[in-house]
């Protein structure tokens, strides 16, 4: 379970760091080119975060 913590935390900072950099995107800090790998790559990361807990909890629920 303390695995499954530590995946729910991160999950948590990419959220956060995906909200920060649409931010930073949206009031012209970041131009849209140079935020758009920088995005897509957290999104692939929330998204492998995603399901690796989603993994976590069926395993741990057998």
């Amino acid at each position: 379970m303390d695995f499954l913590s530590k995946y729910a935390i991160a999950y948590k900072e990419a959220k956060e760091t995906e909200y920060w950099l649409l931010l930073l995107r949206d009031s012209g800090f970041l131009s849209p080119s140079s935020s758009e790998s920088i995005l897509k790559d957290c999104t692939e990361l929330i998204k492998m975060l995603g399901s690796a807990i989603a993994t976590l909890k069926r395993k741990s629920q057998r």
